[in-house]
């Protein structure tokens, strides 16, 4: 089994993470909605990360909706002391599954509450606000209604710590206007590199950047560098992508997503690779030819 402190830690807000953690968005059901096809299969994933020594889940309401927290709760609760749970709000799911803004006070603040019932919490580690004025990526738009809400329910307990998603860099600074910021977390990986500038300006302030989609997305990379880099490195393409990433900066925190125990053991393992500079240097041109 692998020692997953081995590739550091960060601190997000006062919690401090090992830097391997765990996206349970995959544990509902196809397109993110309804349950998923296997429930034991599900629960046994979230207890083997915990057991494996993940301290760090990422997860959302809107996912499901309600079913990976519901299943969260029910696999782990009552949750491990050093057990940091990150979840988001701004969406909620239409009756065809489709993904809806749920940007107004009111929604903003019953998904606050809808978090707590269905975690099973009394406040929320931390609540990420991804913004909705880009579907597909950030895009500028003020986010200062939105966030005063949030920072409201802070002071009133209901949330420890605030971060961001799909956001640019002047959202950041006009979130931390308003609050801390804890935490980033936009679509990053070999392929997709527009934060680079943003990652290492987010690493001088402390600040971890989490990516989501660190393999691809719903469709997994595919590059014959990649699987060639993998090849001589026996090993996945996927712990390739995601030991690329851990060594990209030390800010970054990672939350690769399965409903697999077989894959889950290969995404933790991924700590124990260490990518050779030649290796490096194949994998950053990934992103000029795509």
């Amino acid at each position: 089994m692998s020692d997953l402190k081995q590739a550091g830690t960060f601190n997000i807000g006062d919690h401090q993470v090992t830097r391997m953690g765990y996206g349970a968005m995959q544990l509902a059901g196809p397109g993110v909605y309804g349950p998923p096809k296997d429930k034991s299969a599900a629960i046994a994933v979230l207890r083997a990360a915990i057991e494996a020594g993940v301290d760090h889940i990422d997860t959302s309401d809107f996912y499901g909706p309600h079913i990976t927290n519901q299943l969260i709760r029910e696999a782990l609760h009552p949750y491990p002391d050093d057990l940091t749970i990150v979840t988001k709000i701004s969406a909620k799911r239409g009756e065809d599954g489709s993904w809806l803004p749920a940007l107004s006070p009111e929604e903003l603040i019953r998904a606050v509450h809808d978090n707590l019932r269905n975690l099973g919490l009394d406040v929320l580690d931390v609540v990420n606000f991804r913004s909705m004025h880009g579907l597909h990526g950030p895009a500028e738009g003020s986010i200062e209604e939105q966030l005063t809400v949030l920072a409201e329910l802070q002071q009133k307990g209901l949330i420890r710590h605030i971060g961001l998603s799909n956001v640019t860099a002047n959202q950041i600074a006009e979130g931390r206007k308003i609050c801390d910021i804890v935490c980033v977390q936009n679509q990053y990986n070999l392929a997709h590199r527009e934060d680079d500038a943003l990652i290492d300006h987010l690493a001088e302030d402390g600040i971890p950047y989490v990516p989501f989609f660190p393999l691809g997305g719903f469709s997994p990379l595919q590059s014959d560098t990649l699987s060639g880099v993998a090849e001589r490195l026996d090993a996945t393409p996927m712990q390739v992508a995601l030991a690329w990433l851990l060594q990209r900066s030390s800010n970054i925190l990672l939350i690769p997503g399965t409903s697999s125990l077989e894959h889950l053991a290969q995404n933790l393992a991924a700590v124990d690779l260490v990518l050779p500079t030649d290796a490096i240097a194949e994998l950053d041109g990934i992103a000029t030819r795509t």
